[in-house]
């Protein structure tokens, strides 16, 4: 059996700023409206639906998500143009001394990874 990701949903009480949030601060572009629901966008090849809590599903469900990484070739401009938005830093390791590593918050709960490329 194949198995390969089709999208990472993200529910939030703010479709829009949630939206923003990404395009802001990591390079997601705006692919569709999802008609009275939210929007999808492409981080990097990645499709982000963005929704708030829908209606018709009848599960549990829960604002946010727990992270998404993405590697940057320039951790200092990354880290530097985060902090110049706002973005709250939650932490930033080197693990193993080889590459640094932060996570951040996002909106909702939700945290982005950022993961020096070397």
């Amino acid at each position: 059996m194949a198995l390969a990701v089709q999208h990472v949903h993200l529910k939030t009480r703010d479709p829009k700023a949630t939206m923003q949030y990404y395009i802001d601060n990591f390079g997601a572009t705006y692919k569709a409206e999802m008609a009275g629901r939210g929007v999808q966008l492409d981080l990097h090849g990645l499709q982000l639906n963005i929704t708030t809590l829908i209606a018709e599903q009848n599960h549990e469900q829960h604002y946010g998500i727990e992270h998404m990484a993405v590697t940057t070739d320039d951790y200092p401009a990354t880290m530097a143009q985060l902090r110049a938005n706002g973005v709250k830093i939650l932490e930033e390791l080197t693990p193993g001394g080889v590459r640094r590593v932060a996570f951040v918050e996002a909106p909702d709960g939700a945290q982005m990874e950022i993961i020096e490329k070397v």
